[in-house]
């Protein structure tokens, strides 16, 4: 059996329990320790946490920010390594992520960057710009995530930054109902805060972002290699962009609206 390498591998969940133990078992080998920050789930979660070899701690929702600055304040180790709960790493990564250890080369930086490739619906995306993305996950453990409602970035302020090479896969969505809802609400996380930044859209933001968002990622960086699924996919994601945008721009209106 392996050694553990000095890295407390961390993960925020609620409602899992069909996924957590695929998650926290990629790491159990690898990781001196796994720990699951739990927001109150009413399913199996917890149990099959603790059977895969985390340990389990009830946090109540704080925000993903926040979430993950709770879970990474509860590790133990030299090193944090966190995924979310439908993310795994794959079988490279154990010998990339070792490799840094035994060469020295993980004192070369403050935050590894692995890549993550996405599954949707039974369909693996390696193009499209969702098969090898550029994650920050591997980090010390003094990093924390700048305050965000949604997409939220570990702040990289004055930290070196290098990439290892072992992957992350992450499977996105259990039906396509679901994955439409959850980025339907990301869409007005996402507006409700650009908008408090200051941020505005314009009429024609909508559909022109949407429109370069399928154009980039379907057409040009090959997004229809991957099959018809990839299609629906990249549609969602161009529905995305459009809802964002459009969300943005009626907050802005209805504060208008409401300013006369």
């Amino acid at each position: 059996m392996s050694t553990p390498l000095p890295i407390s591998g961390v993960v925020i969940a609620c409602n899992e329990a069909d996924r957590i133990g695929r998650c926290v078992a990629s790491m159990a080998a690898l990781c001196a320790e796994v720990v699951v920050l739990d927001s109150g789930s009413t399913d199996a979660t917890e149990r099959e946490a603790q059977a895969a070899g985390a340990r389990v701690i009830a946090q109540p929702w704080l925000g993903f920010a926040a979430q993950k600055n709770a879970a990474i304040s509860a590790a133990s180790q030299p090193w944090v390594l966190l995924l979310d709960a439908d993310e795994w790493l794959d079988e490279t990564a154990d010998a990339g992520l070792r490799g840094l250890f035994e060469r020295g080369e993980i004192e070369r930086a403050d935050v590894w960057r692995l890549q993550r490739r996405t599954h949707f619906l039974g369909a693996v995306l390696d193009h499209g710009g969702w098969g090898a993305e550029a994650v920050e996950r591997l980090f010390r453990p003094d990093l924390r995530y700048l305050p965000a409602d949604v997409h939220e970035k570990l702040d990289l302020r004055a930290r070196r930054v290098a990439r290892v090479r072992a992957r992350i896969e992450h499977d996105t969505a259990r039906s396509l109902d679901e994955y439409r809802g959850k980025l339907a609400r990301y869409a007005q996380l996402w507006a409700r805060q650009k908008f408090a930044e200051g941020r505005r859209a314009g009429a024609l933001a909508a559909p022109l972002h949407a429109g370069a968002n399928w154009i980039k990622n379907y057409l040009l960086r090959g997004g229809f290699r991957d099959g018809a699924l990839a299609a629906t996919f990249h549609a969602c994601h161009a529905r995305y962009v459009f809802a964002k945008y459009r969300a943005l721009r009626d907050l802005a209106r209805s504060g208008a609206a409401g300013s006369r």
